[in-house]
C-alpha cells in the first residue's frame, strides 16, 4: 500500500513538492487522531489507566501534520482543483484508516511508520532540489517560524529539515507501537517504550 500511495504521489504531482505536501499533509493529520480516538475509546471501555502517553502521542502527532499543512498553504497556494482533491482525499483515507484501525491497529501503525519513512525520503529530496538551487529557497512562512522558534531569517531549507525531522519521529513512534502491540495490555511497557523514545529525540 506504501508503494502504491507513493506511486501514485509521484505520478501526480512529480517534482511539484509544495503541492505534494499541501495534499499529503492533510492525509497525514488522519492517523495520529484516528488512532488517539480510538485508543481513548479502549481507555474507557476496559477501564484501565496507562493509556495517556500513547493517547497523547497520537493527538499530538495529528496536531504536528496540521501545522505542516500550514506551513505548505502558505507556499504553495493550492488552487481549486487542489483544495477539492483534499477534501476527497482526506474523505476516502479517514473512512479506510478508521475501519483498518477497529480491525488491524497493529497493521495500521506499521503502515503509517512506513508513510512517515516515505516521508522523510520526500522532503530529503525536497531539501536537495531546494540547496542545488532548482527550488528557489524562499523565506520561510511567519506561522513555521513562530512554531519551531527559527530565526526571522529562516529560510525554506531550514523548514524542510525541521518538518523532515518531524517524520522521522513520527516513523519511530509509529514503529515502535507496532513492535510493541502485542505487549498492549500492559501500560508500563509502553510508557517506558515512549520515554525512550523522547530521550533518543532529545539526545
Amino acid at each position: 500500500m506504501t508503494k502504491f500511495f507513493r506511486f501514485i504521489a509521484d505520478t501526480f504531482f512529480a517534482k511539484r513538492y509544495g503541492h505534494r505536501a499541501v495534499v499529503l499533509e492533510t492525509i497525514a493529520g488522519v492517523p495520529g487522531m484516528v488512532a488517539g480516538m480510538l485508543i481513548h475509546l479502549r481507555s474507557l471501555r476496559k477501564m484501565k489507566t496507562g493509556y495517556g502517553p500513547k493517547i497523547r502521542e497520537m493527538l499530538a502527532e495529528a496536531e504536528n501534520e496540521r501545522m505542516h499543512l500550514m506551513f505548505f498553504i502558505e507556499i504553495a497556494k493550492p488552487n481549486i482543483f487542489e483544495r477539492l482533491l483534499v477534501i476527497a482525499a482526506q474523505g476516502i483515507f479517514m473512512t479506510f484508516y478508521t475501519l483498518m484501525y477497529i480491525f488491524f491497529p497493529q497493521t495500521s501503525h506499521r503502515m503509517i511508520g512506513y508513510f512517515e519513512d516515505e516521508a522523510v525520503k520526500s522532503y530529503t529530496e525536497y531539501l536537495e532540489l531546494v540547496e542545488n538551487g532548482k527550488v528557489e529557497n524562499i523565506k520561510a512562512p511567519k506561522i513555521a517560524i513562530q512554531y519551531y522558534s527559527l530565526s526571522p531569517k529562516a529560510k525554506l531549507s531550514d523548514l524542510i529539515k525541521c518538518v523532515r525531522a518531524d517524520e522521522m519521529h513520527h516513523a519511530e513512534v509509529n514503529h515502535s507501537y507496532a513492535d510493541d502491540f502485542t505487549n498492549e495490555d500492559s501500560p508500563s511497557s509502553r510508557t517506558s517504550n515512549l520515554n525512550s523514545i523522547e530521550k533518543r529525540k532529545i539526545a
